[in-house]
């Protein structure tokens, strides 16, 4: 590693440490995807996080699988890859919310917590005593957040949300896909991504709540809805629809006001071009042989070249084809024009820029083959207090009785006495 390279890495996670949210405890009741993803990012910036568990069967996302962690011996496990995604840096506690004992104890962690995050039904906990105006009667500084399909109120409200309904119901899908024309129809996105944003749009609002009690002691209450931040991520094509009145329409890989932006055919695949300015446009031009295309009144600047993509989108793709990926895209990196392949999702974890930004990580884990467990690293690079990796996505009850130790000040005698209520049941190896 060159010197310019150690000065461009980014800062090292720490394998333990205490991170920028140390000391702040999250009693963390979600599951799926959209609240476990928000309460993995408060842990990963040094949270203390408390994962409350279904008795038996834990998240709904242990089962979601294969694929299965794999053990030494290669049989599956009950860890399922989607579970391992989005539950690092937590302690599991498993709860029997259906019996009085077991609402209790979740009264008493959340007397003592910070922030709570919660996606059940809408007025779901409140029945059960667990709404916000009773925890916060107890606790006024908690910061009490609800995830929820649609929201806290409203006609659908009652509604569950799921991310593919929520793609759908929020525009996205109206945007994704091939164009009518080329026979496409409205297509979700490879991953969750409805559930991801909500959880990312949801640990903005915890962090904003943290930083306001922090002058004032008040807690409050969150209500976030994945429909809500669907709508909110349209972004310039929502603005787009608001600004002109049209609706628009799928364009596949294609930019809606910028071209060329698409993935293009070459000799041996598709590359994707990325021209963002006129510049770079005259540049392909320079390096594709054809410099007048730069100068022609049709494509000289951006707008006009989105006013006539249906007649210069063809003149690209007759240049492109005429070359392989690799060509293209040495050719093109040399002179500044943004290019690059479309990578596998193998692939993308043996980029070396991936390996650098250290995107893939390995954290023990006593189930995992060679006692480890691969994962996505968080891509938060903070240079004076640098994410953390304390805790690989714990088994189910793991860690419960050390928390309520921690949190609560239970003995051995204590703990032993919940199990034996029914309230919780303790992990094997506790």
């Amino acid at each position: 590693m060159t010197s310019s390279d150690t000065a461009s890495a980014p800062a090292a996670p720490r394998p333990g440490g205490r991170g920028p949210l140390a000391g702040v405890k999250v009693l963390d009741l979600s599951r799926i995807l959209a609240g476990p993803t928000a309460t993995q990012l408060l842990g990963d910036l040094g949270a203390d996080v408390v994962k409350i568990e279904r008795p038996g069967s834990g998240d709904d996302t242990r089962g979601w699988g294969p694929p299965f962690l794999r053990d030494a011996d290669g049989n599956e496990t009950r860890e399922s890859a989607y579970y391992l995604s989005s539950n690092r840096n937590k302690r599991s506690l498993a709860v029997d919310l259906s019996s009085e004992e077991g609402i209790a104890l979740v009264r008493r962690l959340a007397r003592c917590a910070d922030v709570l995050v919660e996606n059940f039904k809408v007025g779901d906990l409140a029945r059960r005593g667990l709404g916000y105006e009773a925890l916060s009667a107890e606790n006024p500084g908690l910061v009490y957040c609800s995830i929820s399909g649609f929201g806290q109120g409203g006609p659908y409200a009652h509604r569950a949300g799921y991310d593919f309904l929520i793609q759908g119901m929020g525009g996205l899908m109206s945007l994704t896909g091939r164009p009518d024309a080329e026979g496409g129809e409205p297509t979700k996105a490879g991953v969750g991504i409805a559930d991801v944003m909500c959880g990312m749009y949801a640990s903005n609002a915890i962090l904003a709540a943290l930083h306001h009690r922090s002058a004032t002691g008040e807690g409050q209450h969150l209500d976030i809805a994945l429909f809500d931040t669907q709508v909110a991520w349209l972004i310039n094509q929502g603005v787009a629809c608001l600004t002109d009145g049209n609706v628009p329409p799928r364009r596949g890989n294609a930019h809606p006001t910028i071209v060329p932006y698409n993935a293009y055919p070459a000799r041996d695949g598709s590359f994707i071009l990325a021209v963002g300015n006129d510049a770079q446009f005259a540049r392909f031009c320079e390096v594709a042989g054809r410099p007048e295309l730069a100068r022609d009144p049709r494509f000289a600047c951006n707008a006009d070249r989105v006013r006539n993509r249906l007649e210069l989108e063809p003149e690209v793709e007759r240049l492109t084809v005429t070359r392989d990926r690799a060509d293209w895209i040495a050719a093109l990196e040399a002179v500044g024009v943004p290019c690059g392949p479309i990578n596998d999702v193998g692939e993308v974890f043996a980029d070396p820029q991936a390996v650098h930004r250290g995107m893939r990580i390995e954290m023990e884990h006593p189930l995992g083959p060679d006692g480890r467990v691969a994962l996505i690293g968080n891509p938060l690079k903070l240079s004076r207090t640098p994410v953390t990796y304390r805790r690989a996505p714990p088994r189910l009850g793991e860690g419960g009785g050390e928390a309520l130790a921690e949190w609560l000040g239970e003995d051995d005698n204590g703990i032993r006495a919940l199990a034996e209520s029914g309230a919780i049941v303790l992990a094997e190896t506790e």
